[in-house]
């Protein structure tokens, strides 16, 4: 099958360039040089996975190439049904597909998250997939990689979206809780990655209570605790009697904040941890009493921190609000267009 479009610019090609072995086609971004996908939205042959949230990672596969954790991701998401191969590739390792040479490095969005590097005809290619540079202590910290072409998200890529440090927000919750001691915390937030980032940033402000988890992000934490991420004590809510939660933190997905289950707990105080809760009308539109300000993506001058970091003159921006950072970017002298790729879901960030 052919391309659905070229990559094309204004400006020459030089040999080699990622322009010319770079495609864009209904699966997703496709590797012509080494007959690959990464992050294809449909099932495909081969597939070079960033991580393990479910728009990036999917079932069906062929063969998936990933970081060891995120394997282990999408064994537990998916079990035999997502892959027929895995091919796990440590940090910095390098392997051989076709012509292209692929290596991984810390991409600091969750556990396992990693940078597609390609290399192929002297040029490189660095595919971020979604990326944070502010610490987390899930998973590695963002490394920085020269290239020739970076391929850049923008989930938050507008100015307004600045996003605070994230033990800021977390004593919001705690003095919260100290001021509402006969309130259930109820925290919505996105079951891989946030989930276990804000048990992580609890437990480093000193809080060792136990957290109450919604049965959905049970799995995912015990996977990250044998990987070891240690957790401290984590009890599934239907363990317990409801009437117990009243000055605890439950954790759950966000869209379990409406449904009958959220409506057995006692006295609920509503929270969200999301860089959406940046926006304040989106936190009253969802009855968010206690919005946090905490996601895994870059804010605004992080992201063009980043594209100052790894000094490629070329950019490619994908996965959110492409318009406003191509703008800038060009305004700023790089070279960058947006690539429009079906497929990708809003995260509950």
């Amino acid at each position: 099958m052919g391309a659905l479009y070229k990559i094309t610019m204004s400006e020459p090609m030089t040999i080699q360039h990622p322009r010319e072995w770079m495609a864009i086609r209904p699966e997703g971004l496709y590797c012509e040089a080494g007959d690959f996908y990464v992050d294809p939205v449909r099932p495909v042959a081969r597939a070079v996975i960033t991580h393990g949230h479910a728009d990036h990672a999917r079932s069906g596969h062929g063969t998936v190439y990933a970081t060891p954790a995120t394997l282990e991701i999408m064994w537990v998401r998916y079990g035999a049904e997502c892959c027929e191969n895995r091919v796990p590739l440590e940090y910095g390792e390098k392997h051989q597909i076709g012509d292209v040479t692929l290596w991984f490095a810390p991409a600091g969005h969750i556990l396992g998250s990693a940078q597609a590097v390609l290399e192929y005809g002297q040029a490189r290619i660095v595919i971020s997939g979604d990326y944070k540079r502010t610490p987390d202590p899930t998973c590695e910290p963002f490394r920085p990689v020269p290239c020739d072409v970076f391929v850049t998200e923008a989930t938050f890529g507008l100015p307004v979206f600045t996003h605070p440090p994230i033990e800021h927000e977390l004593k919001k919750l705690l003095d919260s809780l100290a001021l509402f001691p006969d309130r259930c915390h109820l925290v919505g937030c996105y079951a891989l990655g946030k989930c276990q980032r804000l048990i992580m940033g609890l437990r480093q402000l000193g809080y060792d209570k136990p957290i109450y988890l919604h049965g959905a992000l049970m799995k995912l934490c015990t996977l990250y605790a044998q990987l070891g991420v240690e957790l401290g004590e984590l009890i599934p809510v239907s363990e317990v009697d409801k009437k117990a939660l009243s000055g605890q933190i439950v954790l759950a997905p966000p869209s379990a904040l409406a449904d009958r289950w959220s409506r057995n707990l006692p006295n609920v105080m509503t929270s969200v941890a999301s860089g959406w809760m940046n926006i304040r009308a989106r936190a009253k539109q969802k009855l968010v009493e206690l919005p946090l300000i905490i996601s895994d993506h870059c804010d605004w001058k992080e992201l063009l921190q980043t594209v100052e970091d790894v000094g490629a003159p070329e950019i490619w921006v994908t996965h959110g609000r492409e318009e406003a950072l191509v703008y800038e970017l060009r305004r700023l002298g790089y070279s960058a267009q947006a690539l429009t790729l079906l497929g990708y879901e809003e995260e509950e960030d």
